[in-house]
């Protein structure tokens, strides 16, 4: 075993972390976009929404 074995090896490794590391984040991204989706389907918003007027909010549209 030479030295290049040991920089090559070091390169793998974090180029190897690196690849999960952004296919965690995305397989996380979309499992979150599905949540809010099934959420969203169940009528459930987010408190940063806009909230919609109604005929019982004294609010005329």
């Amino acid at each position: 075993m030479n030295h290049a074995f040991y920089v090559y090896m070091s390169y793998g490794i974090t180029a190897a972390v690196i690849v999960v590391l952004i296919c965690r984040t995305w397989f996380d991204g979309r499992a979150r976009r599905r949540e809010l989706a099934e959420l969203d389907a169940a009528g459930i918003r987010r408190r940063s929404a806009r909230p919609v007027a109604t005929a019982t909010d004294g609010v005329s549209a």
